[in-house]
C-alpha cells in the first residue's frame, strides 16, 4: 500500500498552513485542572467544534458536569460502509513550573524539528493530525470512504470522570466497528508502533497512627511504638530481595503474554544500559528473569510514591512522630482487578502491622488493565497504513501507564480499540518543554488518511 498520489500532493501543499492552524489551537491554554482556565477550555472546545463544522460534519458540543464533549459525525459514506470512532482530548496539563520552559508554554515554537508547546503531543497535536487528515480527504475527494464519529473531550488530564457516563448515555449513537486513538508514542524515531497493552492501577494511602501526638524521642523513645518505623516495616514486607511482590494472591490472576509477543519485545532495538543512564540510576532493579521492556509492559508492580512523617525541616528536632503516611500504587496487568488487589492489600497490611499502632488503608482510585488481541481488519489496516506512511512495518509495543478510557470504549461499545500514536520517548508530555516531532505530525496525518482508505476498501468482517 502507498499513500494515494492526489492525497500526498495535497498534504504537501497544505503542510505549512496546517502547522499554522495547529499553532492557533496550541495557543489556547485549555488547562482542565484549573478553574481559572475554564473559559479557555470552553474556547478550545469551540475551536474544535468550528473546525468540524467547516468540514461538513454534524457537530454538537455536549455539556457534562465538567468540561464539554465535542461530538462530530460524518455519516455520508456509501451504504454498507463501516463506521469508526476517533477519540482525542483538547485539554492539557498545567504548564508549571513556567521558568523551566525554554520558550513560553503556550507560544508554539519549532526548534530542531520539534514543535514545543503544552499539548503539542498530549494530545492536541495528535488530535489535530486526525482533523488534518479528514479535512484533506474531504478537500480532495469530497467524501470519506467510511463513516466517522469523533469524540474530543476536555477532561482527560483530570481523569475523564464524565466520559464513561457520556458513552453509556449515547451508546446507540456511538455504535461503530472500531475505535481509533492517537494519544500514545512510537517505540523510537522512524519506528511506527501499534500499542497492544496498558497497565491498570490500584492507588492507596496507608496511614499509621501511634501516640495521640508527637512525643519527645528521649522521654518516650523505646517505650512507644514509632509509627514511622512501623510503616517502614510494613512497606518492607511488600517485596523480597529480588523484587517479587510478597502480597499473598497478588499474582494469581496475571495472564501471561503470548510467547510470540514476548519474542517480539526481545527483538526490539532497546539498550538497557542507555535506559539506565537516561534515568540516572546506578543500577536497574526488578525481577531479574525479565527484560526491562517486559518489566515495564507485562509485569505488575507495587511502588511507594510518597512518604510523610515526623520532622523534615532544617536542623534537628528530636520527636517521635504521632503519625506516618505512605502513598502506594500498584500497576496491574491483565486480568488483575483493582477491587481484588484492594482486598489483598488490606489483608496483607493487617497481617504484618505491628502492635501498638492503628493502620488504615484507603483505596484512592484505580483502573483496569487492557490488552488488544491485534486480530481483525482494523489492526491489519493499521499495519498497512503505518507502513505506507513511514516506509516500514510497525512494531507491536506495550505501555506501562494507564489510559482508562480505552477499556471504557471496549467495554461499553463492544468493539476493538486501536492505539496508533505518533509521539516519541522523551517528549516531556507532562513536563516543561513538551514537544512533538514535526515529521511525525506530517507522517501521522498521512497514516491516518491511509488507515481510513484501507478500511473503506476492505470493510470489516
Amino acid at each position: 500500500m502507498t499513500i494515494a498520489t492526489d492525497l500526498e500532493n495535497r498534504f504537501a501543499e497544505r503542510e505549512a498552513q496546517l502547522l499554522d492552524d495547529l499553532f492557533a489551537f496550541l495557543r489556547i491554554p485549555s488547562v482542565s485542572a484549573k478553574a481559572e482556565h475554564n473559559a479557555d477550555t470552553q474556547r478550545a472546545a469551540a475551536w474544535v467544534h468550528g473546525r468540524f463544522e467547516k468540514m461538513g460534519f454534524t457537530v454538537e458540543t455536549c455539556p457534562t458536569p465538567g468540561h464539554p464533549v465535542v461530538l462530530a459525525e460524518w455519516r455520508k459514506a456509501p451504504a454498507g460502509a463501516p463506521t469508526f470512532l476517533v477519540y482525542g482530548h483538547y485539554d492539557v496539563q498545567p504548564a508549571e513550573p513556567l521558568n523551566l520552559w525554554t520558550s513560553p508554554a503556550f507560544e508554539p515554537t519549532i526548534r530542531d524539528g520539534k514543535l514545543f508547546a503544552r499539548g503539542s503531543v498530549d494530545d492536541k497535536g495528535q488530535l489535530f493530525a486526525h482533523i488534518a487528515a479528514l479535512e484533506t480527504m474531504l478537500e480532495v475527494r469530497g467524501k470519506l470512504p467510511v463513516n466517522v464519529i469523533v469524540i474530543a473531550e476536555g477532561e482527560e488530564e483530570v481523569g475523564s470522570e464524565n466520559l464513561a457516563p457520556f458513552i453509556e448515555k449515547h451508546k446507540k449513537r456511538l455504535a461503530c466497528d472500531g475505535v481509533v486513538i492517537s494519544d500514545s508514542s512510537m517505540f523510537a524515531p522512524g519506528i511506527p508502533s501499534i500499542l497492544s497493552s496498558l497497565r491498570g492501577l490500584a492507588y492507596f494511602e496507608i496511614n499509621v497512627r501511634g501516640p495521640a501526638q508527637d512525643l519527645h524521642s528521649g522521654s518516650y523513645g523505646g517505650a512507644v511504638v514509632n509509627p514511622a518505623m512501623a510503616l517502614a516495616r510494613i512497606l518492607a514486607t511488600m517485596h523480597d530481595a529480588n523484587g517479587k511482590i510478597m502480597i499473598d494472591g497478588f499474582y494469581d490472576d496475571v495472564l501471561p503474554f503470548p510467547p510470540d509477543v514476548i519474542a517480539g519485545m526481545r527483538k526490539l532495538p532497546f539498550d538497557e544500559e542507555n535506559f539506565r543512564k537516561e534515568v540516572g540510576a546506578t543500577s536497574l532493579g526488578g525481577e531479574p528473569q525479565f527484560t526491562v521492556l517486559e518489566k515495564l509492559w507485562t509485569r505488575p508492580t507495587c511502588e511507594v510514591n510518597g512518604l510523610l512523617s515526623g520532622y523534615t525541616g532544617e536542623g534537628a528536632k528530636t520527636v517521635l512522630p504521632g503519625v506516618s503516611m505512605a502513598k502506594v500504587s500498584c500497576r496491574l496487568v491483565p486480568k488483575q482487578d483493582p477491587a481484588k488487589i484492594e482486598a489483598l492489600m488490606k489483608a496483607h497490611v493487617a497481617k504484618v502491622a505491628p502492635k501498638g499502632v492503628q493502620v488504615t488503608v484507603t483505596h484512592l482510585h484505580g483502573g483496569k488493565p487492557w490488552r488488544a488481541d491485534l486480530e481483525g481488519p482494523l489492526f491489519e489496516a493499521a499495519k498497512k497504513a503505518l507502513a505506507a506512511a513511514f516506509g516500514r512495518a510497525p512494531e507491536v509495543t506495550g505501555e506501562g501507564g494507564s489510559i482508562p478510557v480505552v477499556g471504557d470504549f471496549e467495554r461499553i461499545l463492544g468493539v476493538p480499540v486501536l492505539l496508533m500514536g505518533f509521539g516519541l520517548p522523551g517528549e516531556n508530555a507532562h513536563a516543561p518543554d513538551e514537544w512533538m516531532s514535526v515529521d511525525n505530525f506530517k507522517l501521522g496525518m498521512r497514516a491516518i488518511a491511509a488507515l481510513f482508505e484501507e478500511l473503506g476498501a476492505g470493510g470489516v468482517s
